[in-house]
């Protein structure tokens, strides 16, 4: 069995080419992807080649952890998943090809519990569940945010869940004029235009090494930095300031089944809304071109593809 994947070959270097896939097991669905989506973050740093030693990392590989689709075949154990609309969060089907993240590919074969069933109406929406289970696992990990460091996506889900979940409207940083529109019921300002240093919890999803230090001094006493951007460089911060704040530091670890669920029934009861964060959606075929511009270009939110041509 094989399925057209999307390939890194090398740093900078992409295709779309036919692969061969695991037989599914016993209990595996076999998954026809309807979209995937594009990571900024860390796919970018697979794009680049400046990925740090990360399980799983090497070339040639399928990226991706966002994708969706429907069950067309299941093993023995899993034949009533047949015909679910669901989520994936990654695959590793391939046997000539490193899966780091491994979703973004026509089909994919995963054990039956990584398959997430979700309403089909919310279309290429859907591919946001990871990032929205990503915010509400940082959230769950201390106070809700006063102040959040950029406005991709990931922090637009932060604090569309914060609010959702009662928490008082945080400050958003963003230094793009561009992704300075599209909030909703919070302030998204240039940092040059706050003077606030008391904040009691900060949170970075920049992936900016370099803003460590000087958020530390943004700090009330007591206060909490989060970092909830993944960093190529090194983190460094001067100690005198973080002392006399008696700052806290704390890294938003990856999301656990539990919080996509929470998440996935936070959008089917309307609490979370998923509108306005996908800005772009190209056939896969135009992988090559996609991923570039997703990467460099600020005025792409969100780009999905769509593979439901070949489906």
């Amino acid at each position: 069995m094989q399925s057209l994947a999307v390939i890194i070959e090398a740093p900078e270097r992409l295709s779309l080419r036919a692969l061969r896939l695991d037989a599914p097991g016993t209990d595996d669905v076999l998954v026809d992807t309807a979209w995937s989506g594009i990571s900024s973050g860390t796919e970018k740093l697979l794009w680049t080649g400046e990925m740090p030693p990360f399980p799983g990392m090497g070339y040639p590989l399928v990226p991706g952890y966002e994708s969706v689709g429907r069950v067309v075949e299941a093993g023995s154990g899993a034949r009533g998943r047949v015909g679910d609309w669901v989520f994936v969060p990654g695959a590793r089907c391939y046997p000539d090809a490193h899966a780091l993240f491994g979703g973004t590919s026509q089909r994919l074969v995963v054990p039956a519990a990584r398959a997430t069933s979700i309403p089909e109406t919310l279309g290429e929406r859907g591919v946001l569940l990871a990032l929205a289970a990503t915010a509400l696992h940082l959230l769950k990990g201390g106070a809700a945010p006063e102040l959040i460091v950029g406005h991709g996506v990931l922090a637009r889900l932060i604090t569309r869940i914060a609010i959702a979940n009662g928490a008082a409207a945080p400050m958003v940083w963003e230094t793009d004029p561009v992704r300075r529109t599209g909030a909703q019921g919070y302030k998204v300002v240039d940092p040059a235009e706050d003077d606030c240093s008391t904040y009691g919890t900060i949170c970075d999803v920049s992936g900016d090494a370099g803003l460590v230090d000087p958020l530390m001094r943004r700090l009330a006493r007591g206060g909490e930095l989060v970092l909830g951007g993944f960093y190529r460089a090194p983190i460094s911060f001067a100690f005198p300031p973080a002392f006399m704040r008696e700052a806290r530091l704390r890294v938003a670890a990856e999301w656990q089944p539990e919080d996509l669920a929470e998440v996935r029934d936070m959008v089917v009861d309307g609490r979370l809304d998923l509108s306005g964060l996908v800005s772009d959606v190209r056939p896969a075929e135009e992988a090559p071109e996609a991923y570039p511009y997703a990467f460099a270009d600020s005025r792409c939110l969100k780009m999905v593809l769509d593979w439901r041509s070949w489906s």
